[in-house]
C-alpha cells in the first residue's frame, strides 16, 4: 500500500490528468453507443439519430407485436428469433455447466503433468477464433451427414461454451478442502451420494458462473450458428440482426429489445457484486 502511495504521489498533475482523461475516455467509447440505443429506443424514428419525440411506442409494439400508429404487425421472425436464442442458450448453458463441471473436476484429479496438457487442450477451443470453430464444425457435420438445425446449433455451442465453464470450476476445486471429499466417503457415502451433497455445493459459485457465461456466449453468438443452422428458417437474434441490416435498417423494435437486454444484465450485475461484498464482510467478521 505505501509502495502504491509513493508512486502516486511520484505523479506530476498532468500525468494524474492525463491517467484519467484517458480512463473517461475509453468508458465514454465503450458505453456511448449503448446509452445512444436507450435514448433513441424512446423515440418513434426509424433512423438512429433522427428524434421525432419522446414516446414509450417502440416497447408497446414489442411488447403487444403489433404497431398500433401504422396499423400493422411487428415482424414476426423477430419474435421467433428471441424464442430460438432463448431456447438455444438455455439448453446450451445447461448441458455445458454440467459437462465441464465434470471435466474440470475429472482434469482435477489428474497429476500435474496431465492436468496441466489439458487446460492447454481446454483453451484451444477458446482462442480458436468463432469463424474457424464455425466451419470446422460445418464440415464436419457435413462429413457424417447430419442435417443441419436446432440440433446441430445447440451441440455447437455446447462445444465452444464447454470450456469456459471448465474454467469457471477449476478455482473453486483449487480451493477447496479435498479432505471434505474424502470424509464423505469415509463416514458411509456412496461416490455419488458425495458428489451431490458435499462437492457440488462447494462447486455451485462456480458453476453459476459458468452458466452465466455460457448464457451469455450462446446469445451473442453469430459466427458458429450462422454456419451451422442450415437453411430451414432457423434465426436467432444475431443472425436476424445479420438479415435486418442487410435490408438497408434495422427493426426499430430492436432498439428497445437492447435496452432491456443491457438493463436486466446491469441488474444481475449489480445483485452478484452486492451479495459477493455482504458475503466478503461476514467472512472477515
Amino acid at each position: 500500500m505505501k509502495k502504491k502511495l509513493l508512486i502516486s504521489e511520484k505523479r506530476s498533475p498532468w500525468e494524474r490528468i492525463a491517467g484519467q482523461s484517458y480512463l473517461y475516455l475509453l468508458l465514454f467509447v465503450l458505453y456511448a453507443p449503448i446509452v445512444l440505443i436507450i435514448i433513441f429506443s424512446f423515440t418513434r424514428s426509424k433512423v438512429l439519430g433522427n428524434w421525432t419525440g419522446f414516446t414509450f411506442s417502440l416497447y408497446q409494439n414489442l411488447f403487444t407485436g403489433y404497431d398500433l400508429d401504422a396499423n400493422v404487425q411487428v415482424d414476426p421472425n423477430l419474435y421467433r428469433a428471441i424464442a430460438y436464442t432463448a431456447l438455444i442458450a438455455v439448453v446450451a448453458a445447461v448441458i455445458s455447466t454440467f459437462l465441464g463441471t465434470l471435466a474440470a473436476i475429472g482434469i482435477y484429479n489428474m497429476n500435474a503433468r496431465r492436468r496441466k496438457g489439458m487446460l492447454f487442450l481446454n483453451s484451444i477451443p477458446m482462442i480458436n477464433p468463432d469463424i474457424l470453430t464455425g466451419i470446422s464444425l460445418f464440415l464436419l457435420f457435413v462429413f457424417l451427414g447430419i442435417s443441419r438445425g436446432l440440433g446441430t446449433v445447440i451441440i455447437a455451442h455446447v462445444v465452444f461454451c464447454t470450456p469456459y465453464v471448465v474454467l469457471s470450476v477449476m478455482p473453486r476445486l483449487t480451493q477447496m478442502n479435498p479432505n471434505i471429499y474424502e470424509a464423505a466417503l469415509d463416514l458411509g457415502a456412496t461416490p455419488m451420494q458425495a458428489l451431490r451433497k458435499v462437492l457440488l455445493p462447494e462447486l455451485r459459485p462456480g458453476m453459476l458462473s459458468g452458466f452465466i457465461l455460457s448464457l451469455t456466449l450462446s446469445i451473442d453468438d453469430f459466427g458458429v450458428t450462422f454456419f451451422t443452422k442450415g437453411s430451414g428458417g432457423l434465426e436467432t437474434l444475431s443472425t436476424f440482426i445479420y438479415a435486418d441490416a442487410r435490408k438497408g435498417g434495422l427493426t426499430p423494435e430492436l432498439r428497445p429489445l437492447f435496452s432491456l437486454i443491457f438493463l436486466t444484465i446491469l441488474v444481475l450485475l449489480v445483485i452478484s457484486n452486492v451479495r459477493a461484498y455482504r458475503q466478503k464482510n461476514k467472512t472477515n467478521k
